[in-house]
């Protein structure tokens, strides 16, 4: 078991400020139509600029067909279009230079196109340079028996069955009869081995990164999706921890009438449960090799998750599902087990993302628990009686503040947009910026409302690297474009923004020195 105490001794118990930045919303010179493991020691050095000691990520496990990190095909295997090829040589020169003409990352957008393409020349590295004798690959692939292999089977039968999702198989695959595996791993031993290897290589790359950000004092923060892909290996390899029958998803509320469908399967925490935990424990395992901080998402769905029939038209979204387990009474116990078991499995400071219609056992738990939940800006309000924004004083201590998050629009978007008149009243005198109120967000209405998270009584104040960088002048026309994901929307946009600016410029950007002096004049550090 590890102390909670241990836990936060070793980050500190001091303010700090961070920033979130979705690697593939950067790049570097270097970069292949997408950003690249690498570029996070960049991305470290720049939060070392500007005084930020937490650089959080969105998951990076491997993506399905729709490049959302949230709905991944393991809840282990990296994503291997993050690879860095840090060794060039004739073949990989030629192919970044077509790369780079072909992918270009100044279109505010990734083409996730680039993936197959820089698939195929890892593959012919491989195969010429024999790098299964690199040291320490035999003993990757021990060390993660519980799902590499399985992971790798899973791929190249997909790759076998044209791209179909597992539960389309045929039925020797999807079944995982064990002597068709067996005979299909001895016939297909190359093709597995190099997923094997794709994984060695990501977990290697990671693992220089998490020694450099060490070394510059810097805290990585990863992301524990709290559901996996339908189409996954963890659901293919493990189908008894999951309730098929069922699709996880948001009941109706003021923003979805029909509520969301997510697709993703609940999961039977009985049978879970009755392994001694062994998946969740071992996604925590390999979780910290990466890692120092861990953010628990839809945390809520711990406690109660809106489950869907799969017979439903999806046309009805979440209209007619219920929550699991129906008995409110049952919502905190599971819970606080499930959490029990994270916090006794992991050396990793564990977060919450505790947003949206909670039970009010959730904020209670985290806290009676010692992980510190979400306080968004927009939403912090004495909704009972006179709808005022929260003072700074007023935060949660175990929180951490921010003015966005991954999945709303940005700051000066919400401002501009969506703040209702009355709300965009109260919030122009919660600012205290003298004279009549404007109506578009400049350089002055951001830095006070960065000033806000900052002075807040939360432990740690995460900012999104749009809204940091709203304070310079790199984003052109209005600030809706400029999102990382519109929740409930399927778009090529989704996931995919760039920043309009290479890292090598972004550190050299005057507006570091006034995000630092924000920062150390909020006392964090």
């Amino acid at each position: 078991m590890i102390s909670d105490q241990n836990r936060w001794q070793r980050i500190g118990t001091q303010k700090r400020s961070g920033v979130l930045a979705p690697l593939f919303s950067v790049y570097s010179k270097n970069s292949l139509g997408i950003a690249d493991f690498a570029d996070l020691k960049l991305l470290i050095d720049w939060c070392v600029l500007t005084g930020n000691s937490i650089l959080q990520l969105l998951p990076m496990n491997e993506m399905g067909s729709l490049h959302c990190p949230y709905d991944a095909l393991s809840s282990f295997a990296l994503e291997p279009v993050y690879l860095s090829l840090d060794k060039p040589n004739p073949v990989t020169k030629k192919f970044c230079n077509v790369a780079r003409k072909k992918f270009p990352l100044q279109k505010n957008y990734v083409n996730y196109g680039i993936k197959e393409e820089k698939l195929c020349l890892l593959e012919d590295i491989y195969i010429k340079e024999n790098l299964l004798k690199g040291p320490g690959f035999k003993q990757f692939i021990t060390e993660n028996d519980y799902w590499l292999l399985d992971f790798a089977l899973y791929k190249v039968l997909k790759a076998y069955h044209q791209a179909r999702p597992w539960y389309e198989w045929e039925d020797k695959f999807k079944n995982r009869e064990e002597l068709t595996l067996e005979t299909f791993t001895k016939e297909h031993k190359a093709e597995i081995d190099f997923q094997m290897w794709l994984q060695w290589f990501a977990f290697k790359q990671i693992k220089e990164v998490k020694e450099y950000a060490k070394v510059k004092k810097v805290f990585l923060m990863g992301d524990l999706p709290l559901l996996v892909s339908r189409d996954s290996a963890d659901v293919w390899a493990h189908s008894e921890y999951f309730k098929l029958e069922f699709a996880a998803g948001a009941p109706p509320d003021m923003y979805c009438s029909k509520g969301q469908r997510w697709g993703m399967p609940t999961y039977n925490w009985q049978r879970i449960a009755a392994d001694d935990y062994c998946y969740l424990k071992e996604k925590l395992k390999y979780a910290q090799n990466f890692y120092d901080i861990l953010r628990i998402d839809h945390v809520v769905g711990l406690f109660r998750i809106w489950s869907i029939p799969c017979q439903e038209p999806l046309e009805n979204k979440g209209l007619h599902g219920f929550f699991d387990p129906q008995d409110e009474r049952e919502w905190e116990g599971q819970a606080r087990n499930i959490l029990s078991i994270i916090l006794n499995n992991t050396n990793m400071l564990v977060c919450a993302e505790d947003l949206g219609i909670i039970p009010k056992a959730c904020p209670k738990t985290l806290e009676e628990l010692g992980i510190p939940g979400n306080d968004v800006q927009r939403w912090m309000k004495d909704w009972n009686v006179s709808q005022d924004f929260l003072r700074p004083d007023e935060y949660r201590r175990l929180s951490i503040a921010m003015l966005s998050t991954h999945d709303t629009s940005n700051w000066p978007s919400w401002y501009e947009s969506e703040a209702g008149a009355i709300d965009k009243e109260k919030l122009w005198r919660h600012l205290g910026i003298k004279g009549p109120m404007r109506e578009k967000s400049d350089r002055e209405i951001i830095r006070q409302a960065l000033e806000i998270t900052l002075e807040a009584n939360s432990i740690f104040c995460i900012n999104t690297i749009i809204d940091w960088l709203y304070l310079s002048d790199i984003f052109k026309g209005g600030p809706y474009q400029y999102r990382i994901n519109t929740p409930g929307t399927i778009s090529a946009k989704n996931w995919s923004f760039v920043l309009p600016l290479p890292l090598e410029k972004l550190l050299k950007h005057k507006v570091n020195k006034e995000i630092r002096k924000l920062i150390e004049s909020s006392g964090r550090i």
